[in-house]
């Protein structure tokens, strides 16, 4: 894991190249290099964790042996092996053992559509001075970020955005038309990012950049919509089960490839729980595992992930969230995620991975299992329903007896439920089901069922209209069921723009990698295949995914109501951080143009009284915070 990069400049300007690097050396402070090639122009910066081959044949950026080729990598290819045998049998020679140089040779050979050859995270940039063209590429399901920011004159790429603020040609102009999806979603999506002509190169991309005169065209080699469309699996359902085992385990013993210690996250949910059951199983001696834990019940998984762990008998690390942690964390948080981010889950994960780091350079994450294998709340309520908005009767019947009912009696009801039936974190998933069933549309109601807050609140304290932008991938999608409409739109926006970017961040601001199996392209590609007849069985979301884990841990061991990684922000933003709520909300440090200051006043005014706008407050404290931090 490290950080990359790299402007196109005739004057050589390795000081500026070094502090862009140094802004984001925490990705990788193992080692660091630059390069600048005379005649291009192309400087090339490297922050290196050193993961695979720990010598110096690994450094970077790394040039070929004929000089024509020149490559700064971030991430991992996990197949590299095989590949490189292949080369070696094509007449190729290798200094290192490391992934950089087969991927760098893998074009030289194959040319970009190599790319296609590689199971893994990557994002990369070749030099090719044969074709004075410059290369960018982000892996398949943008695990690995990548930044470009163009004007006229120049053409800047990062890792990060903060590295840009160090080069003289980056214009600080605020991008404020998607400001309402930040405010709605709680993160900024592809392409887009905060700043005017600064932009993210989506996931499944690659960018193919003239050198002399900065002309460039973006290509998407993967679509994970292309496999939805695709005929379904015609296979028994134990079948199924047994092929999507013997991905799993290859995608996990893929990412075991290490020459530095590897752990686990783990949460005590069917996706964590499943990968360490498959490691501690493969893995001749005890895994590590770690996990974060809260005072309060209603949020605490601890308890549960450390019985999962005596049952593995791994080497299991608790840590309980103190609130010392989050008061010391959350003024960095606009540091580390350089642009507003929303999700309030970073501060523990950022915790965990502080812990984690302490013992292993390597940790696992389950992301993405609820993207695969249907695991989200929404998917099951939005598809039951779809049915109502083709009779105006049942909706409006419906709609009106939601409406009665407040949160309060929601909570007491789910108190009452069995365990199986029962929710966690039930007015934040009632209010976002409330909403969706007073859309007018199936586009709609998704849309809402996936807002932090309703567009309708926004434009109340927002003085910006929103720009139709993001949901018109929703068209792209073709005619496929509503069920896996929903999944394919989250694998490529909330899971990308939202999760990976969270976990990214976090692990990278310790020097953690974090490893993805779940995310493997080859599960995504099978599952997308899988009627969702058997996605979603017998009223269980992951059904595919809990037949695996019962053949590792016993079936009461496992099963209870899916949590999520939530803390109790209310509560902190009422006691712990009100001082840093009053100090960045208050009425000389809000900008009239942005926002409605009276009706914001208002809003933390209600919320000081027990109304339930936390996560309005959150957000818009996390606008301010950022504001102050890379524009003020």
């Amino acid at each position: 894991m490290c950080g990359i990069v790299g402007f196109i400049d005739k004057n050589k300007n390795i000081d500026i190249l070094n502090d862009m690097l140094e802004i984001q050396s925490y990705r990788g402070p193992d080692d660091s290099g630059v390069y600048f090639d005379e005649k291009s122009g192309v400087h090339f910066g490297h922050n290196r964790l050193s993961i695979q081959d720990l010598t110096s044949h690994g450094h970077q950026p790394f040039i070929s042996d004929c000089k024509n080729y020149v490559i700064v990598f971030n991430g991992e290819v996990y197949n590299f092996k095989s590949i490189k045998n292949e080369l070696k049998e094509l007449g190729y020679k290798f200094i290192s053992n490391s992934d950089t140089e087969v991927i760098l040779y893998s074009y030289k050979h194959w040319g970009i559509r190599c790319i296609d050859k590689f199971i893994g995270m990557f994002a990369f940039s070749i030099l090719d001075k044969i074709k004075n063209k410059l290369f960018l590429v982000r892996d398949r399901a943008g695990v690995k970020p990548l930044y470009y920011y163009t004007n006229e004159n120049q053409f800047i790429f990062s890792s990060e955005i903060k590295s840009f603020h160090k080069h003289p040609s980056f214009s600080k102009e605020q991008n404020l038309e998607v400001l309402p999806y930040f405010f709605q979603f709680g993160y900024i999506p592809a392409p887009y990012t905060i700043f005017e002509n600064c932009f993210k190169l989506e996931a499944g991309h690659y960018l193919e950049l003239k050198i002399d005169n900065l002309e460039f065209k973006i290509t998407k080699y993967w679509d994970v919509n292309d496999f939805y469309l695709k005929e379904k699996i015609n296979k028994e359902e134990h079948q199924i089960i047994e092929d999507i085992e013997n991905i799993l385990d290859d995608a996990i013993n893929h990412r075991m490839v290490s020459d530095v210690p590897v752990g686990v996250f783990l949460s005590g949910g069917y996706d964590s729980s499943l990968v360490a059951s498959i490691l501690a199983k493969k893995q001749g001696k005890k895994i590590n595992t770690f996990t974060i834990g809260f005072d309060d019940k209603k949020y605490n998984e601890a308890k549960h992930a450390k019985t999962i762990a005596e049952y593995l008998g791994t080497n299991h690390t608790e840590y309980y969230m103190k609130n010392s942690d989050m008061l010391d964390l959350v003024e960095k948080l606009p540091f580390y995620y350089d642009e507003p981010f929303g999700d309030s889950s970073a501060l523990p994960t950022m915790i965990v991975s502080k812990i984690a780091r302490q013992s292993v350079t390597v940790a696992l994450s389950a992301d993405g299992g609820d993207e695969a294998f249907c695991g989200y709340s929404k998917y099951f309520f939005l598809n039951k329903f779809q049915n109502i908005f083709s009779n105006s009767f049942k909706r409006e019947v419906l709609k009106t007896g939601l409406n009665l009912i407040n949160l309060n009696s929601i909570e007491y009801i789910n108190e009452k439920l069995p365990k199986n039936l029962k929710q966690t974190n039930i007015k934040d998933k009632y209010t976002k089901f409330q909403r969706a069933i007073n859309s007018d549309s199936l586009e709609e109601m998704f849309e809402n069922a996936s807002s932090y807050v309703d567009k309708k609140e926004i434009k109340k304290f927002l003085s910006i209209s929103k720009n139709e932008k993001l949901f018109k991938k929703w068209q792209n999608i073709g005619n496929i069921e509503f069920l896996n409409q929903m999944m394919a739109i989250d694998y490529k926006l909330f899971m990308n723009d939202d999760v990976l970017t969270k976990v990214d961040r976090a692990t990278m601001s310790v020097s953690l990698e974090g490893r993805e199996p779940l995310l493997d392209h080859r599960i995504i590609e099978y599952m997308a295949r899988v009627p969702s007849t058997i996605k979603y069985k017998n009223n269980q979301g992951k059904y595919l995914l809990r037949q695996v884990l019962y053949k590792y841990l016993p079936k009461d061991l496992v099963d209870k109501p899916k949590s999520g990684f939530t803390i109790p922000l209310n509560d902190w933003l009422r006691d712990e951080l009100r001082l840093i709520v009053d100090k960045y909300i208050c009425i000389n440090k809000l900008d009239d143009k942005i926002f409605d200051i009276s009706e914001i006043m208002k809003i933390k005014e209600q919320f000081n009284n027990g109304k339930n706008l936390g996560t309005q407050i959150w957000l818009i404290l996390i606008y301010q915070m950022w504001k102050e931090k890379w524009l003020d």
